[in-house]
């Protein structure tokens, strides 16, 4: 496998775990939750959603051949609380994120290279996967942490729990996971 192909793989994998567990964080938010807003300067999920959603669907349509941010994207109404059903923007997300695997599945190791451009920026494609595998998991970790301050002591952890690393790496190291798929 050349680098380009691995990196490639590698880009989608980690996206899809980010993906991942924001679906699992929406799983076990309820409706009014979902509008939540611990402060003035904060946004609640919905409106984090609205954003990444409005960002994939500009950055990713029609990735190779125009301007990442599209004419018709209106991005500070992204940031106001447009007061959807957790059901449209449970929909949202996906919207999102199916354009963004799309592209990112129909990219080929040339193709990395390329330059596209945001805002008239241009940016090698390898840049511009970069940008969103920083941009999406902070965006996802807001999420996360949202949801945190709502359920509190309710709150089941998404990955290794608090005071259980012990316990993780001692089952970790005792199975055979060393093989790359």
């Amino acid at each position: 496998m050349d680098i380009a192909t691995a990196y490639l793989q590698s880009a989608i994998k980690r996206v899809a775990y980010y993906k991942e567990l924001g679906d699992k964080t929406l799983a076990i938010i309820s409706e009014a939750e979902i509008h939540y807003t611990p402060n003035q300067q904060s946004n609640s999920i919905a409106v984090i959603i609205q954003h990444l959603s409005g960002n994939m669907i500009s950055r990713w349509t029609d990735f190779l051949t125009t301007d990442g941010e599209k004419g018709g994207r209106e991005r500070d109404t992204e940031f106001t609380n447009q007061q959807l059903s957790k059901q449209q923007i449970t929909a949202l997300w996906k919207k999102g994120w199916d354009c963004f695997f799309n592209a990112l599945n129909q990219l080929m190791p040339d193709d990395l290279l390329k330059i596209i451009y945001i805002r008239q920026e241009p940016l090698l494609v390898i840049d511009a996967i970069n940008r969103q595998l920083a941009h999406y998991p902070y965006h996802v970790g807001q999420i996360i942490y949202v949801a945190k301050i709502i359920k509190d002591s309710n709150w089941q952890s998404l990955s290794i729990p608090k005071d259980n690393s012990q316990q993780f790496n001692q089952q970790m190291f005792s199975t055979n996971t060393r093989k790359i798929e």
